[in-house]
């Protein structure tokens, strides 16, 4: 019997994020095994408590660096483009499917002007020292 293709794209869905990513998929090995919201302590000085527009929020920045060497993704440009289509970095980072990511320009920027070489070196030291038995 001949099948065709179904065409029909433009259909409304509701569908759990956290039910497309497999459970065991590394980012969710990585996501059980480290405590992002340490990453506050070391950027807090950064910040302004009470002035300036709301930022994005750090741990994505570095969850989307972080997701970028993990997976081998060339440029900043280009791993924006992966996570606009990748369910498990959507997840990872907390983006739900309709919501937009950061800009390429605006996670350069926050490597470049705001976060020290020293402060993106303690927090990936941090991030690597985690006890591996956790990731496997």
């Amino acid at each position: 019997m001949l099948a065709k293709e179904k065409s029909e794209r433009n259909i409304l869905e509701m569908v759990s994020v956290e039910g497309l990513v497999p459970r065991n998929h590394l980012l969710r090995k990585i996501d059980s095994a480290v405590d992002f919201t340490r990453i506050y302590d070391f950027v807090e000085d950064l910040y302004s408590p009470d002035n300036g527009r709301p930022s994005v929020d750090p741990v994505v920045l570095f969850k989307m660096v972080l997701i970028q060497h993990l997976y081998g993704i060339p440029s900043l440009r280009r791993m924006v483009e992966e996570i606009h289509v990748n369910v498990a970095y959507r997840w990872f980072l907390g983006y739900m499917l309709n919501e937009p990511v950061p800009h390429f320009a605006t996670v350069s920027y926050n490597f470049r002007h705001r976060f020290s070489e020293d402060t993106v070196e303690k927090i990936f030291t941090w991030i690597l020292f985690i006890p591996h038995q956790y990731l496997m």
